[in-house]
């Protein structure tokens, strides 16, 4: 059968998170760059089609091309790893060392990758520079200050909303990283990829690698931006809020789905264990590690 059952895709959730951190520091930093660029240009994709037919929701019809992609090919995004290599050092097939390293490179990566993306595309959009007042130049510019300068506006509350709006972006994101554990076939893994990553762009909430594209993007091309404004009224707080929703919303809930938490799981457990092994001829199987 094509469909995946979810205590298999807990499986493989795990063992893909695993397999993530045994990667080489080349690998992990080319899948980052090519990663960032990919998602850059699926971004400028959604630019586009809003331009086009002045309907919001025809942008985040097409974004989810860029996360297949990147799936499809095995790369390397930190906003899906932020779900499965946490559950893998939980289960002690990874160490917290190795997540860190993992994550570091990749959004090293990431940032290379987008701002590579970003000059290529800021050039084309402006016709090398004599065209600034392009739609979409604009749009790159309005967009890059929204995600910066209105958070700087709101202060301490500003920064909160960030994190809550990047923690349910990834929500999102990391579900459809694991909804592409859930079918066997190509076509089947596409769609059910498309449709969370569709749910988080749609809403306008905060994506780590969307953002390492388009704030400097529009920096580039002239928006009223800092540095000091990306990292932090937008990049830091998003990574955390990312990892949040990631970790918590997809990575803890699916596994408490499938194996429950707390005391009361290992007493059922061992109750049942004492219970077999005091049968004649019974031995007690050992508990399987996911």
């Amino acid at each position: 059968m094509d469909y995946v059952k979810p205590d298999q895709v807990l499986h493989d959730m795990i063992e893909a998170g695993a397999g993530k951190t045994r990667l080489s520091r080349t690998q992990m930093l080319i899948r980052g760059m090519l990663s960032g660029a990919i998602l850059a240009c699926a971004t400028t994709l959604a630019f586009t089609a809003t331009a086009q037919t002045n309907v919001g929701m025809a942008g985040a019809l097409v974004f989810p091309a860029g996360f297949v992609i990147i799936v499809l090919l095995g790369l390397e995004l930190v906003t899906g790893s932020f779900a499965l290599i946490p559950l893998a050092v939980a289960q002690r097939k990874t160490s917290a060392a190795a997540m860190a390293k993992n994550f570091g490179w990749v959004i090293f990566g990431h940032v290379i990758g987008c701002l590579v993306y970003a000059g290529l595309y800021a050039l084309t959009a402006s016709k090398m520079g004599t065209d600034m007042g392009s739609p979409l130049v604009q749009t790159i510019v309005k967009t890059s200050e929204a995600k910066t300068l209105a958070y700087k506006e709101l202060g301490a509350e500003g920064l909160l909303l960030v994190v809550i709006k990047a923690a349910l972006c990834n929500w999102m994101v990391t579900l459809g990283a694991v909804m592409a554990f859930t079918s066997h076939s190509t076509i089947g893994k596409v769609l059910a990829m498309w449709l969370p990553i569709l749910i988080f762009f749609g809403q306008g909430f905060e994506h780590a690698v969307v953002n390492m594209f388009v704030i400097p993007a529009g920096m580039m091309l002239g928006a009223n931006v800092s540095l000091a404004d990306w990292w932090l009224w937008n990049q830091i707080p998003v990574l955390i809020g990312n990892f949040l929703g990631g970790a918590l919303f997809t990575g803890a809930m699916v596994y408490g789905s499938q194996h429950g938490f707390g005391r009361n799981k290992g007493h059922r457990q061992a109750r049942h264990g004492a219970q077999d092994a005091g049968k004649p001829g019974t031995a007690v199987p050992a508990e399987r590690s996911l």
